[in-house]
């Protein structure tokens, strides 16, 4: 195996390996996130903590892991491909990849972050229905009927009442839609993801340039997994409007007297009129506390090596 292909295969393992740790690890509060980003009237859950609790007593402990599958299964293509386009574009747009130069890093975060929706969009399409049905499912449990209009659909001919799975949505959108289905709010995702990426892998490079140790040449683990962190929160919080859209124009199912969106631009105009300028920033919380571990998990594994020594077991 050429050096240039095994660098590219450790970097894809670093990748995959960070996100299945971090993914484990903070699934429950992305679950808070999704749920309290989607409920709109009347609210279900107060906070992150009265979600986790009260999914917790009815849907009990793997309630909390619902959609956890789908990111399993598709964390590590998803991850790989950021970090390592994100450092194909650094060692293209730079001369050795390690000069400080704050525009071409914006537009290497920018690629890697135009790559990873391919896995990234399908991913957070099924993740949300999953993450969302205990939701809705509380929420039906009231006794007050609804307009019928306003009343929950679901995904082609699938019974409101059935327990969705991520295979039966997939194929259910496959069937109806094709793969646009799959690929409903790429447009949002694409902005959510973009900015992230810009101001997130800048960030983390110059942070991390701050604790790096010229006798080992990279920074220690705890310096790497504290700039992940750190650029994580920083960059979730930013790019938080953006993702409640995101997460909004993705939910298939509506619950009681929740609006249907027609894309971006009426999306945050109905958000902005209904809920007003704060409803932007739900699951802000939420959101810096699932990113930064997993990005400080991500870049603490890759600077670790862990690719690189999986693969010297096989040489």
């Amino acid at each position: 195996m050429a050096k240039q292909d095994l660098s590219v295969t450790a970097k894809l393992i670093n990748g995959g390996v960070a996100g299945l740790v971090g993914v484990t690890c903070v699934f429950p509060i992305d679950l808070a996130k999704t749920r309290l980003q989607n409920q709109h009237g009347k609210d279900i859950y107060k906070g992150m903590i009265d979600c986790l609790m009260k999914t917790a007593r009815v849907e009990g402990f793997l309630g909390m892991y619902r959609g956890a599958a789908v990111n399993l299964t598709l964390v590590t293509p998803e991850k790989a491909i950021k970090l390592a386009a994100n450092d194909f574009f650094r060692q293209l747009l730079m001369e050795d990849g390690m000069q400080r130069d704050l525009k071409m890093e914006m537009l290497a975060g920018c690629g890697a972050g135009m790559c990873q929706v391919v896995v990234t969009c399908p991913m957070e399409m099924l993740k949300i229905q999953l993450q969302d049905a205990g939701r809705l499912a509380a929420q039906q449990q009231s006794p007050a009927p609804a307009p019928a209009s306003c009343r929950p659909h679901s995904v082609g001919s699938a019974p409101a009442h059935k327990r969705p799975s991520a295979t039966l949505i997939a194929w259910e959108l496959l069937r109806t839609q094709g793969l646009a289905g799959l690929y409903k709010g790429l447009g949002a995702t694409l902005l959510r993801d973009i900015p992230f990426s810009i101001v997130y892998f800048p960030l983390f490079a110059n942070l991390n340039n701050l604790g790096f140790n010229e006798l080992a040449g990279k920074a220690s683990f705890a310096h790497s997994f504290m700039s992940g962190c750190a650029a994580g929160s920083i960059a979730a919080v930013t790019v938080t409007p953006l993702d409640v859209l995101k997460t909004r124009i993705q939910t298939l199912r509506k619950g009681l007297g929740e609006d249907s969106y027609s894309g971006i631009r009426d999306c945050a105009r109905k958000l902005w009129i209904q809920e007003g300028p704060s409803a932007f920033m739900k699951g802000a919380g939420c959101r810096a506390l699932v990113i930064a571990p997993l990005f400080g998990i991500a870049q603490g594994v890759y600077f670790l090596g862990i690719g690189e020594r999986i693969l010297k077991c096989f040489e």
